[in-house]
């Protein structure tokens, strides 16, 4: 019985640390489609959220329409990661760099989980110092 328990126990405990992984391959994706509506759904409902100079805590909603203002004016060329930090504490974060059209940026954002969601709790685009 004792077996039974450990191995199920186990189970969960993989699937979880697998699914992060997953999750930041989907906010990639969303992120090199340029499309705000993919990249928002990923967003916690309140998000501290920065782009270039526009930076507060924003509802969903409103977050998405500054990315949208944002993708619009830049259309995006390539998205790559260039870091990813080990989750602790319930936490990771990723820093990317964007290529679009008119210049490159740099992409971070937190992901924090909460019971079974990891969202993400700051999402930030900033010009790229060269």
């Amino acid at each position: 019985m004792k077996t039974k328990a450990f191995i199920l126990l186990l189970i969960i405990s993989i699937s979880s640390f697998s699914f992060v992984p997953d999750l930041i391959d989907g906010i990639s994706t969303a992120i090199r489609s340029g499309n705000p509506k993919n990249i928002s759904k990923y967003f916690i409902e309140n998000i501290d959220l920065k782009v270039i100079e526009q930076e507060d805590v924003y509802s969903k909603q409103q977050a998405e329409m500054i990315l949208k203002d944002f993708f619009d004016r830049h259309p995006v060329k390539a998205f790559t990661i260039a870091h990813k930090s080990e989750p602790k504490s319930g936490s990771q974060y990723v820093i990317g760099k964007l290529e679009t059209n008119k210049g490159k940026f740099q992409i971070y954002f937190l992901l924090k989980t909460t019971g079974s969601n990891t969202l993400i709790q700051q999402f930030r685009i900033e010009t790229q110092n060269e």
